[in-house]
């Protein structure tokens, strides 16, 4: 074997490698969130449709209109804000939401740790159901 074929092969195993460290890193990221979650925002809010909870769920919320998650009395702040949820929205949201949006029901002690709300985060976009496009993938 040349080489060059021996460099090639080194990359391509480096690189596969690479991607497979990755996965794990992304996986261990969404089972940190889910933990955190359980911890900060699961006593009002599931994390699926299909779990009961105080609040909204939490499926899908990246990308959703604040406040027209269907059967829920929010308050009139937060139904006619116009908030789409992002990621940077739902920082915020997690760090002050009577901050960030007077007038809002909602109570609960800010996370303010960003290592925290970059976890959780992690975890909400794993709870996607929908394609970017907004129709359901399997």
């Amino acid at each position: 074997m040349s080489v060059r074929n021996l460099l090639l092969a080194a990359m391509t195993l480096g690189l596969v490698h690479s991607a497979q460290a990755s996965e794990v890193f992304e996986q261990a990221k969404i089972t940190a969130g889910e933990m955190l979650y359980r911890v900060e925002c699961r006593r009002c809010h599931a994390p699926d449709t299909n779990d009961p909870s105080y609040g909204p769920p939490l499926e899908n919320v990246i990308g959703r209109g604040a406040g027209t998650f269907p059967d829920y009395e929010y308050s009139e702040a937060l139904a006619s804000s116009g908030i789409v949820w992002t990621p940077a929205a739902l920082r915020a949201w997690m760090e002050d939401n009577t901050g960030f949006l007077p007038g809002t029901k909602m109570r609960h002690v800010g996370i303010t740790d960003r290592t925290v709300q970059d976890f959780i985060l992690t975890y909400l976009a794993s709870l996607s159901t929908q394609a970017s496009d907004g129709t359901n993938v399997d």
